[in-house]
């Protein structure tokens, strides 16, 4: 009966310490950050491969937006992945030709959270990213060459300030975050070169590595978070930098954006967890 007793007496010892087991071991809910915007404002392009002019005129785009605390450290380190559809229409200084671009673009990041002693409300972020994007411009007067394609992969760093407060009574979360790439690779034909060439065969030359010297952009975006109850509204201003010189083709597109949209949290439960009423929520940025 002895080993039954000691079998049994280990099994009460380990009951009484999961009960009595700190908050901490319980794994924390890690809500979902989801945000949808739109936005407009003015577009600037350049693109010496279909015109010496620079063109000016407007342009909006779609984003989404997730982010979400990871498992394996929650505390410390979150995820973005972040989707955006531009759209941009521009004219020539003498307003008789039209420029326009279409770009989809996708973004995955880790960053690691640092707390600031002292600061209620302030974190700041720091991490890397990769991006893949393609698109394509398009001056219809050009006979031979009426179309650039884009293409890019890159991988980049990422910093973000975030600071929670209330103005009033109303809690407002402000968040900057700036990204820019610093290697990769980005599609560009020769100067003068037709697709149709490129159709038969032409491929050599196409890819070129891609460093800040000859492909530089810099994203920023600010935004705040008015948290009207279970409803978060999001209004921002969207500042890209885009410039890349190869095979004496060289690029421009800058853009100013004033951004709208939804924020929602939402938390997935598993059939076998249920609701822990002894779990942390850790958000990603709230």
């Amino acid at each position: 009966m002895r080993p039954l007793f000691l079998i049994q007496a280990i099994l009460l010892c380990a009951g009484i310490m999961k009960a009595g087991a700190p908050v901490d071991s319980v794994p924390p809910y890690r809500p979902v950050t989801s945000a949808y915007s739109i936005g407009i404002g003015s577009s600037h392009l350049c693109n010496t491969y279909l015109t010496p002019l620079h063109y000016d005129g407007w342009g909006a785009e779609f984003r989404y937006e997730r982010m979400q605390a990871m498992g394996f450290d929650p505390e410390r380190w979150i995820m973005q992945l972040d989707g955006q559809l531009k759209f941009d229409n521009t004219r020539n200084p003498a307003h008789n030709a039209t420029l326009t671009s279409l770009t989809l673009r996708l973004d995955w990041g880790m960053m690691y959270r640092f707390r600031v002693p002292h600061a209620d409300g302030l974190q700041l972020f720091g991490g890397a990213y990769t991006a893949i994007e393609g698109g394509g411009l398009l001056l219809a007067r050009n006979g031979n060459n009426p179309a650039q394609a884009q293409a890019a992969w890159t991988v980049g760093i990422t910093a973000m300030g975030v600071y929670g407060h209330r103005i009033g009574r109303l809690p407002v979360t402000w968040r900057y975050q700036a990204k820019m790439p610093l290697t990769g690779a980005f599609f560009s034909p020769d100067y003068g070169e037709l697709y149709y060439e490129i159709y038969l065969g032409n491929h050599s030359g196409l890819a070129h590595a891609a460093w800040p010297g000859n492909y530089f952009r810099l994203d920023n975006l600010l935004t705040a978070d008015l948290h009207l109850g279970n409803t978060v509204l999001r209004l921002g201003y969207a500042c890209d930098i885009f410039s890349s010189k190869t095979n004496n083709i060289v690029s421009r597109d800058i853009a100013h954006r004033f951004i709208i949209g939804i924020t929602t949290e939402w938390i997935t439960l598993g059939r076998s967890r249920g609701i822990d009423s002894h779990a942390r929520i850790i958000s990603a940025i709230y």
